[in-house]
Order: C-alpha cells, then structure tokens, then sequence
C-alpha cells in the first residue's frame, strides 16, 4: 500500500521521531508546566496548537490529564495517588500506567476538583472534549494517505509513546529509580540527567521539589531540551515565564556565627540545604567507613547503602531493620544521622519565634563542630554562611 509520497527506513525514523517528540513536548510544555502548574504562560495560537495536535495524536482531555497530575502531587505516595509505584508496585504502574489514569480522569469529583482553569471554550466542548478519537482517526488518515502503510506504523507508533513514557516511564522509574538532588516529600527521582526523549520530564525529582518551576534542569550537568524550547517561545513573545526554582542561597564563608539572614535562607532553601548536606557529609561520612572498614563490616555496610541514602518514609520493613542496623554498625553514620534528623526538626518548627529558632539553630551548629567528624565540621562552616544576598566581587 503506497502512500503520497514513499519513505526510506531512515526518512521513517525521522518521521515518527519528529511526531512523538512533538507530542511529547507538547505534555510537557502545555499539559504539564502551562495548565497543570502554571509555571509559564502560552500565547493562544501556540496554546491551541498543542491542544489540537494533542487531540490528534492522543485524544488527551486537558482538563482530565490537568486533574489527574495535580491530584498526585497533592496525594503523592498515598493510596489517594492515582499512579503511585510505592502504592501499587511499579510493575504495574509500568504496564497498566494508563489504566490506572483512566481510573481518576473518569471520577467527575476529581476532575471537577482539580481541573480548574483549563480550556472550556465552544471547540473544548463540542469537540475536542466530545470526540476524542475523532482526532486519532483523522491523525490515522492523513498518515496513511501520505505515507502509506508506515503511516499506520507511525501512528501505532504516537499512540503508544504516551501511555509507555508518561503513563509507565515517568510515573513508575520516576517514582522507583535512578539519583534524586533533593530530599522531596516523595519518592520521586530523576530517571537520567538529560531530559531529552521524554522533552525535560526525566528530570522528576527535580520537578517534584520545585513542582511550579518552569525549568526541570537544578545542576550544570543536567539538561532539560522543554526550556530551551520555552526561552525560543519566550524571545518571540509567544511564553512567558512566570515561576522558577529559587536560586541556591548564597555563602559567606567568613561569618563567625548563624544570624538572622542565616536562618531566612535556610528556610527559604531547605531543599538545597539539605541536599548540601547528604552530599557533602552524609555521602563523604559513607564512603570513609567503606574505605575504612573490612570483612565483616564493610560487606554489612555495603549492604546498607540503600537504607542509608533513601528517604526514611518510603523504606520497606527490611530496609527500616537495616536502619537500625546502621546505628549499631558506625558511630560515625549514627552520628550523622542523628544531625540530620535534627536539623529536619529545626524546619518542623519553622513556625516558631525567630530568636527561638536561631538559638537552636546555633546549638545545632556547636553541636556538630564538637562531633569530632571532619565532614559534618566543615559543613558547618558552609551552613552558618548561608546568606540570601550575593556578596560583592
């Protein structure tokens, strides 16, 4: 079967790569950053192209998908979380990611709930929102008319990019494995630092610290193609901007002691800081005991590597067995552990009298620098110059 024009297996390719990378883009840039978090604002010719081409590729209803998200992060790893993998496994999540969607996109009090603010003009309703595989079958005939029978593979091809990538990539792996910058309420990591085949969303974890932020990518190494394409949008007036992550906080190395500004950016930033601190002393503390440590007790430490480094909620009863085993293996690990279950106390109580919270904030600081352990010392030195105002050159 001959379509109007005749493909070569690299024109094919290119072809279905150029079709789902749009689709893909067009979740992530209008789905997800501009209806579901507001983080930027689209022009509405560029806005209702992504609904239209949306609404030929997938058949997605925006205010659906909108209610569906922004109940997960709302009920993120509870059994209210549509799609969950600490819930409902991530083999499911993998192979019945869309199932599970459909489950709360078809509950009229959560997309009455949570789908606020999404299109709900005269083409929205008697159209799109009416006939949804309307725009498949026409995506399915202007393919095959011009390309022929790999026109019905690509559009097979688009069909199933979502429903495997969104559906069971980003919501499972996201939710399961890969590195994580930020000690989030969640169990959301980031599946691989260059989020290209899935337009920036690999970048989960990220995402999830900092849900309303227009741009995915926190450290110079990772990549988030989505907002090169937004800064392109933003040039020609047609995106704008209108919320990002908050900027590191600053550090003055030379501050005696913790103050007030000390504290502001600490709280401002909780995130960074805590990030700062499991790289900079958990991590550091970790890797000397292996070095450090033989037979018995470097293989027990190895093994305990998960249970040290993941978040304390989300391990398993075996794993919560293992952080108790940590205590009893290293003075050193149990130590650390300890400062940093106080220092998360410090922000339990963000809500108290500011001079209250600073005098804690300087015991914890005392009581690190006499813990005798050179890492969680030196860190001190960085936390008491946290400062929300960039020093002069």
């Amino acid at each position: 079967m001959y379509g109007f024009f005749t493909l070569s297996f690299w024109d094919f390719v290119f072809i279905t790569l150029a079709y789902t990378h749009v689709t893909i883009i067009a979740v992530t840039i209008y789905l997800h950053r501009n209806q579901a978090h507001r983080a930027i604002d689209l022009n509405p010719v560029i806005s209702h192209f992504f609904r239209f081409w949306l609404w030929l590729t997938t058949g997605m209803n925006t205010k659906e998908w909108t209610a569906v998200h922004r109940k997960h992060h709302v009920s993120v790893e509870t059994e209210d979380d549509p799609h969950s993998p600490i819930v409902f496994g991530v083999k499911n999540v993998l192979l019945r990611g869309t199932e599970l969607y459909r489950v709360s996109a078809h509950d009229g009090e959560v997309v009455k709930q949570f789908g606020f603010g999404t299109p709900d003009d005269l083409i929205e309703t008697k159209l799109y929102s009416a006939y949804p595989m309307v725009g498949i079958l026409m995506m399915f005939l202007i393919n095959t008319f011009l390309f022929g029978l790999p026109g019905v593979t690509i559009t097979a091809i688009q069909m199933l990019w979502i429903p495997l990538f969104a559906a069971g990539v980003i919501n499972g792996v996201g939710h399961w494995g890969g590195y994580r910058n930020f000690d989030t309420e969640d169990a959301s990591t980031n599946i691989i630092p260059w989020g290209i085949i899935i337009g920036g969303e690999e970048l989960h974890n990220n995402h999830h610290a900092f849900a309303a932020s227009a741009k995915f990518s926190m450290r110079p190494w990772e990549f988030d193609i989505a907002w090169y394409y937004i800064r392109v949008l933003s040039v020609l007036k047609l995106a704008t901007v209108k919320s990002m992550a908050p900027v590191r906080p600053y550090i003055n190395l030379d501050k005696p002691s913790p103050d007030l500004e000390t504290l502001k950016a600490i709280v401002a930033n909780r995130l960074h800081v805590m990030s700062d601190f499991k790289k900079m002393v958990m991590q550091r503390v970790y890797r000397e005991e292996i070095i450090s440590s033989s037979g018995e007790k470097l293989s027990r430490l190895k093994k305990l590597r998960r249970a040290y480094v993941a978040p304390y909620k989300f391990l398993g009863t075996a794993d919560s067995r293992d952080m108790d085993e940590v205590y009893s293996i290293s003075k050193k690990l149990h130590m650390v552990l300890s400062s940093y279950n106080s220092l998360e106390d410090l922000y339990r109580q963000r809500a108290s009298d500011a001079d209250v919270l600073l005098k804690r904030l300087k015991e914890w600081c005392e009581e690190a620098e006499q813990s005798g352990i050179s890492a969680l010392e030196e860190y001190v030195k960085v936390f008491r110059g946290y400062t929300l105002t960039e020093l002069p050159n």
